[in-house]
């Protein structure tokens, strides 16, 4: 079984920064790509970045240009920085990462249970 755990959320005033962390552990082989998703009060999940195994990554345009996500492969973690966050930010993180188990299988999908993260002064 792989699990991913995220951490890091918690409330802060707009402006601010936070960093969120997701660990995924398990029998793990390797990690293509890893995600960061969120959802709002009310609202349908949205993907944030993506970076994928050669770090490449990609944004929304709600976050292009302050939010960056990186990865430590050794340590099989994603990270989120989020900088001049603001209120409609509000969201609880969800991390996501295609996972293969073994070197001759194919990727699974796995999602975190989630972090809450909110704006507000």
């Amino acid at each position: 079984q792989v699990q991913l755990v995220e951490s890091g959320g918690d409330l802060v005033q707009p402006g601010g920064s936070l960093r969120l962390s997701c660990a995924a552990s398990g029998s793990i082989f390797s990690i293509n790509a890893m995600r960061w998703y969120r959802q709002a009060p009310g609202k349908e999940r949205e993907l944030v970045a993506t970076i994928t195994k050669g770090d490449t990554t990609n944004y929304s345009d709600s976050v292009k240009g302050r939010f960056t996500i990186s990865r430590d492969n050794a340590k099989n973690t994603v990270y989120l920085q989020m900088n001049s966050l603001k209120p409609e930010d509000t969201a609880v993180y969800y991390c996501n990462a295609d996972v293969l188990l073994y070197s001759w299988s194919y990727e699974t999908n796995y999602w975190g249970k989630g972090t809450l993260v909110t704006v507000s002064s």
